[in-house]
């Protein structure tokens, strides 16, 4: 798999399981994506798994469904707690495959 994409088994992004890879200049991690159903409009829609230097899978991070405010069209983010990293997810350059999506990184946010 690319790094830094994440394969859903379904265009239904919100509903669906997927696998993929983060790779920056400090970390470099395979993780695991699983649907949460939940009725709170502030929960993630998937919790994100990695697995830990010993092997075993643990909850690293969670995905989000968000919109702009400006065309009203939603959208997904991604945070990795451990390593601050935060993104959105797009589609994947020279892809017609709405299930894979490309992570793509922006800044940390900032203390409040």
């Amino acid at each position: 798999m690319t790094t830094n994409c994440i394969k859903f088994t379904s265009d239904d992004i919100e509903n669906a399981k997927a696998i993929g890879s983060i790779s920056t200049l400090t970390f470099d991690l395979d993780i695991t994506v699983e649907p949460v159903a939940s009725s709170n409009p502030m929960a993630p829609t998937h919790r994100v798994l990695g697995r830990s230097p010993r092997g075993k899978l643990v909850e690293c991070g969670g995905i989000w469904k968000k919109q702009n405010k400006d065309t009203g069209s939603d959208y997904f983010t991604l945070t990795v707690r451990d390593h601050a990293f935060n993104a959105n997810l797009g589609k994947a350059a020279s892809q017609d495959d709405m299930s894979l999506q490309a992570i793509i990184p922006w800044g940390p946010k900032e203390a409040a």
